[in-house]
């Protein structure tokens, strides 16, 4: 999002765009506000009656010379709700795509507020791997993590894996018993054998690749760990769900190799509708979680039962 400074202001539609825009176009957005429109079979004059702005507003929107305020930005998406209309490939079109190219990695990177400094292997508690800077191959799961915060931004990166030592986890019972290490589940049986897998499985490692826990496995993990899902549920949710890959730079070494390429903070039409994906991917892993659960309650073992084994 561009802005400019503004000097001997005196036209009417700049005036305007004082008071109801952003000064500084976001073409993605234009295309977005086209595309609403046209699905919806309106021409300019019928669109803005129906947001409640002049022919004008529609024509600068379009043409890529100013954002829409927020309070407007919330009347296009209730009409894009109200009428379901799906403008997700219009929203990410002009964002770096996921790639391999010469050993390097464009992946996506989200913040509540912003990246400060330099790139560091720090983050919140228990998260998935531990402390790290985490990126993700596919661009969703870290916009919808985010969406909620007023400041959210999305970053686009490239890893050059380049002399980095790098584990992979499956998507397995050590995927999510490495989780749950991380996330202080596996406390009660400290000093064990299993304790001590989990806890050495990334040492002297760079990076650490594994299944994304998003939105949708969250639920699964949970019913995982509080015992009313066993292993065999858990393979076959992560089996049925089929995740994202996330990249987790857990060393300075590895972050020093990471470049920011693209930068992004998210509109206010954005976030709201990322919210709701947000929701619907939650909803889904829940109505997930029970099918399975019922399809594998007497497969498996639970995870008291692996503690105990442990021990």
């Amino acid at each position: 999002m561009v802005f400019h400074c503004l000097k001997n202001i005196v036209s009417y539609d700049t005036i305007y765009c004082i008071l109801n825009d952003t000064v500084g176009g976001d073409m993605r957005f234009s295309k977005t506000i086209k595309f609403i429109r046209e699905t919806l079979g309106l021409n300019q004059g019928e669109f803005a009656s129906k947001i409640g702005v002049e022919r004008l507003a529609i024509i600068r929107w379009e043409n890529d010379k100013v954002v829409p305020s927020k309070i407007v930005q919330t009347r296009l998406y209730e009409i894009v709700k109200k009428n379901n209309i799906s403008v997700y490939n219009s929203l990410i079109e002009n964002i770096p795509k996921y790639k391999l190219e010469n050993n390097i990695l464009t992946l996506y990177h989200s913040s509540k507020a912003g990246i400060q400094g330099s790139i560091k292997p720090i983050s919140r508690n228990h998260c998935d791997f531990g402390s790290g800077f985490y990126m993700g191959n596919q661009v969703q799961q870290p916009l919808t993590l985010v969406c909620t915060n007023p400041k959210s931004m999305l970053y686009v990166v490239e890893l050059d894996l380049t002399d980095l030592k790098i584990v992979e986890v499956e998507p397995s019972i050590d995927w999510a018993l490495l989780i749950g290490y991380y996330r202080g589940k596996l406390e009660g049986i400290k000093e064990t054998k299993l304790y001590e897998k989990y806890k050495k499985m990334l040492f002297n490692c760079d990076v650490v690749v594994g299944s994304i826990a998003d939105d949708r496995i969250f639920y699964v993990l949970d019913r995982f760990f509080e015992g009313t899902i066993t292993d065999k549920g858990l393979i076959e949710s992560l089996s049925a769900l089929q995740l994202g890959v996330q990249y987790v730079a857990i060393t300075q070494k590895a972050c020093k190799q990471i470049k920011i390429v693209y930068k992004e903070e998210l509109s206010e039409f954005m976030k709201l509708y990322l919210e709701d994906i947000s929701e619907q991917n939650r909803q889904y892993g829940i109505t997930t979680a029970n099918e399975i659960c019922r399809t594998y309650r007497r497969e498996g073992r639970y995870f008291d039962e692996i503690l105990k084994e442990g021990k």
